[in-house]
């Protein structure tokens, strides 16, 4: 009894027009009813499905070490419960624990089949939906089959071997050791990479096992190959027929008029055809649809076409920032003859998606962006990695933080990048609830990988697997081939002999092209497929999927990475079409590295700092890039000198990533020189897996960087954006509004030595267009010094924002016209705060008449804010407000409160004013002491 990969392709698809009901088939109707009610009342009637998900034995080969293991779950978490090893996070433990992943482990449990196994069922599964990853499955002591790919979803058959009392052993070889032997028995020649770079600590051969990438380790990451039953195991057993997949998608057609596709996959035990009817029921649509269907015995799907009715108005589902996330409920009610009925409820969401690749005016190439409901949107976010080495940790609590940060960010796209895992359900269902578009890589990263026929076919379950599971998502926009094999090819990142350079591309043709790309047009005809990123898109298929140069600014997607070059120089920066990695490195705060060191290790160059940054001369990068704008701590104390030294890692990738990002915006509706048309920025990268230096702007447990505080301007819907060239200022106005608006464009020069303006300047009637990028303001930058007496390059600054009627507001800007390093008139600050709690709007009027509030412009500045925030939280709900007292300008004030969860409504600012309010919104509960007693208060004049 082999096991599958279920499924192992695509099935043959039938198609049933939906049909009135004659006289004769509403009594068919009304039989298989009464027939199915029947069944219903019948213990045994319907499937049974049970998990064995919970507590199983777990062991190493030769038995030394036996512990209670849970399911879904891994034997290091395991470990870590039981007492039997630290956090695998701790110091040095990712190397001190490799041996487990150089063991094999076996779990195995005793269960009672939770269903009476006389009844004569015609068909028993052990359903498997992850396995991590190789490993032998047994019931009885019969082998059932193996597993080899940690992306598959296995059944077994155990019909004939099932008892009243059954042993399920699940018996798993070292990841490391497999893919090891996998790439010694391909002799033909030899696959690239063979490992990691040595200061990663990794394990070699990650791309011969289908398994998460990153678990042999990353630059950014440690090197954790799991073992362990990742997902839920269960048992189903039924007679007749199974649902195994349910999906529905939306298109709109050309009557103007949305339909839905749904698609079943049984699996059909029956001997005989089995007909039946399929009623889909949307009650706020007033749609409702039955259709009469046939399945034929084996695996099949049925197709069915449901047509909105037109009377009805759809809100359609739009990205956040751009409208609501509307989903109807559906309910979907199969009733077949001579079994039972099933009711499948599920969530409706309207949505298109167009990839635009097409000529531009003034340019060559192709344009690269995307449509979402025939609307051009300005894709803005991040790339999305596994949120934790070990998966049984990643909750829905851990997806929600993080991906909430993300909209709370401004942004409205995330790429789930191909080195992790697909994620689970629940992170899916996040991000269609508030409106986080997906652009989905297969889990295929930076290497070259076997076409082997056994390869192929496990690749082929995988990817029929994911698309079915997945594909009824609105949030997911796209499927993505590989992440940088299409460049790694090209550019000859694995040094391939020329001569040898053609098995490489065939590989890789058949694997993304014939084998991936073939399945995903199959079964998702609803959104766009790309090869690779980056890519030339259409470009580079014309040239047979590997283009010449796959960061060809004038087509596709480019990542671009550049630490040598000063990052403050948005000359450097590729002006593409759509920017889908790019990024700089910084440390985590000393709250996050607290948790996983020791005192001997907080120095910037201890062997704990040297062991934790996974990415070559990282840790000299950032201070290269830190001298050039900054000066370096001095301090004598080492622990204020280490974390001075994080605080200006911080401030550093926060204002590279803002430099770069906004050089983006405002290149979107603009071609120079043939570049621009740039529709989309996606950073590198959001959340980090565990507590190191990386590009991440979310720390290990959500904490915001400063660059997230930055990101949440730089991506705001309204923003003016601001550079120099040849000695002009530049300030556009950047807009991912729907309509145009009239507005006025505050400039205010400041000196550094003083609080007080050097001058202001309004200009009146700027129109700043929907969804574009337009010039607003252009002054030389010594005209606009000898306006503002007394300024110098180095003794001011400038800030800008925008103001519209109705409280239409951008964040304010900043541009610094010179090094900080340089800057004339900075001066230590004297920094204060006051902490209240608040818990109800009530008290608002009694704070002001009691003169808590210094004035009313701080009261109305501290009203907009919880006024906003009322509208996504209970009132009870605690909110902090930090009053802020300043004696001089203070760039970059940050506000730490250690280890307290939550997050600020600003962070990082440059604080030109006596006074400003900042919220805290607390993610667990705290108190004014707590806060008062965490709090850190930091600005640029504070590293000695």
């Amino acid at each position: 009894m082999a096991g599958s990969a279920a499924p192992p392709g695509p099935p043959a698809r039938s198609w049933r027009p939906p049909c009135r009901l004659s006289a004769g088939r509403a009594v068919l109707l009304l039989l298989l009813v009464a027939t199915a009610r029947r069944a219903g009342a019948s213990a045994a009637g319907g499937p049974e499905v049970r998990s064995l998900r919970g507590s199983w034995r777990l062991g190493n080969a030769n038995g030394s070490v036996v512990l209670r293991g849970e399911v879904p779950g891994c034997v290091h978490t395991a470990l870590h419960r039981r007492g039997l090893i630290q956090d695998p996070y701790y110091r040095f433990n990712d190397v001190m624990y490799r041996w487990i992943s150089l063991d094999n482990w076996t779990y195995s449990r005793t269960f009672k089949t939770p269903f009476d196994i006389r009844y004569a069922w015609q068909k028993v599964n052990l359903i498997f939906e992850g396995v991590d990853t190789v490993a032998q499955i047994l019931i009885n002591n019969v082998t059932l089959g193996r597993t080899d790919n940690m992306f598959n979803r296995y059944s077994f058959d155990i019909t004939s071997v099932i008892k009243e009392v059954n042993f399920i052993e699940v018996r798993f070889l070292s990841a490391v050791s497999y893919a090891a032997e996998q790439s010694r028995c391909h002799k033909v020649y030899s696959i690239p990479p063979a490992c990691p770079p040595p200061v990663q600590k990794g394990e070699c051969h990650a791309n011969f096992i289908r398994k998460e990438q990153c678990s042999f380790s990353w630059d950014w990451g440690p090197s954790f190959p799991t073992q362990g039953i990742w997902k839920d195991v269960r048992i189903e057993a039924y007679n007749h027929y199974h649902l195994i997949y349910f999906s529905l998608t939306s298109f709109f057609g050309n009557a103007q008029q949305w339909s839905l596709e749904i698609e079943s996959i049984f699996d059909v035990v029956s001997s005989k055809p089995i007909a039946g009817l399929v009623t889909v029921n949307i009650p706020k649509l007033q749609t409702q649809q039955t259709f009469s269907v046939r399945l034929q015995p084996g695996e099949g799907s049925i197709v069915l076409l449901v047509n909105i009715n037109k009377s009805s108005a759809v809100e359609a589902w739009w990205p956040n920032g751009h409208g609501k996330q509307t989903g109807y409920n559906m309910t979907t009610t199969f009733i077949m003859e001579a079994g039972y009925q099933i009711e499948k409820f599920s969530k409706a969401y309207f949505r298109t998606v167009e990839l635009v690749q097409e000529p531009i005016p003034g340019s060559p190439g192709l344009s690269f962006y995307f449509r979402i409901n025939g609307r051009p949107i300005f894709i803005k976010g991040s790339n999305w990695i596994p949120a934790d080495s070990f998966q049984d940790r990643v909750t829905y609590d851990t997806l929600w933080l993080l991906l909430k940060s993300a909209a709370d960010a401004n942004m409205n796209a995330l790429r789930v990048w191909g080195g992790g895992v697909y994620e689970q359900d629940e992170f899916y269902d996040i991000c269609d609830e508030i409106g986080i578009m997906i652009w989905q890589d297969f889990m295929f990263a930076c290497a070259l990988y076997p076409t082997d026929k056994n390869y192929l076919e496990s690749v082929r379950a995988e990817v029929s697997h994911q698309v079915r599971r997945l594909k009824s998502h609105p949030s997911i926009i796209l499927w993505s081939g590989n992440n940088e094999n299409e460049a790694a090819i090209a550019s000859n990142w694995f040094s391939i002999p020329y001569a040898d350079k053609e098995v490489y591309i065939k590989d890789y043709v058949m694997l993304y092209v014939k084998n991936i790309r073939e399945i995903v047009l199959t079964e998702d005809k609803s959104r766009p497929f790309i090869a690779s990123s980056p890519t030339n898109g259409l470009e580079s298929v014309k040239e047979g999927w590997i283009s010449q140069n796959p960061y060809d600014t004038h087509y596709g997607d480019t990542h671009f990475y550049d630490y040598s070059n000063d990052c403050w120089n948005w000359t450097v920066y590729p002006k593409t079409r759509f920017a889908s990695e790019y990024g700089f490195q910084s440390w985590p705060s000393f709250s996050t590295i607290e948790k996983v060191s020791s005192a001997e290790d907080w120095s910037y160059t201890s062997n704990f700092s040297l062991h934790r940054q996974h990415h070559e001369n990282g840790n000299d990068q950032m201070l290269q890039q830190l001298e050039r704008h900054f000066k370096l701590p001095q301090s004598t104390d080492p622990i204020k000198k280490f974390k001075d030294t994080i605080y200006l890692t911080q401030v550093m990738q926060a204002q590279c990533m803002k430099i770069e990002t906004e050089f983006y915006r405002f290149s979107q509706s603009e071609i120079i020189k043939g570049e621009g048309h740039t529709m989309g920025a996606l950073y590198w990268q959001l959340n980090d897996i565990w507590q190191a230096p990386s590009w991440a702007s979310l720390e290990y447990g959500g904490k915001w960087k400063l660059l997230h505080y930055f990101a949440q301007n730089f991506f705001a819907p309204l923003l003016p954006v601001a550079y120099e060239d040849k000695g002009v200022l530049y300030i556009y106005g950047v807009s991912d509004l729907h309509v145009d608006h009239k507005l006025t464009l505050r400039v205010v020069v400041h000196t550094w030595s003083s609080l007080e303006s050097v001058c202001t300047i309004a200009k009146d009637s700027v129109t700043v267009k929907a969804q574009s990028a337009v010039l607003i303001y252009k002054e030389s930058i010594n005209d606009l010094l000898e306006r503002c007496r007394n300024c110098t390059r180095k003794s001011c600054v400038i800030t800008f924002c925008l103001v519209g009627e109705g409280g239409l507001q951008s964040p304010t800007n900043h541009h610094f016209l010179s090094s900080l390093k340089d800057a004339v008139g900075l001066e230590k600050t004297q920094l204060s705060v006051s902490i209240i709690c608040f818990t109800d709007m009530q008290v608002f009027p009694s704070l002001a008449i009691t003169g808590f509030f210094f004035n009313t412009y701080i009261f109305s500045y501290l009203f907009m804010y919880l006024s906003l925030f009322q509208a996504s939280v209970s009132q009870r709900d605690d909110v902090y407000i930090f009053v802020l007292q300043t004696t001089a300008i203070a760039p970059f004030v940050s506000l730490d409160v250690g280890s307290i969860k939550g997050r600020f409504s600003d962070n990082g600012f440059l604080m030109t004013e006596k006074k400003k309010v900042v919220v805290f919104y607390p993610w667990e509960p705290t108190s004014v002491e707590e806060l008062e007693k965490s709090l850190t208060l930091t600005s640029l004049v504070d590293v000695v």
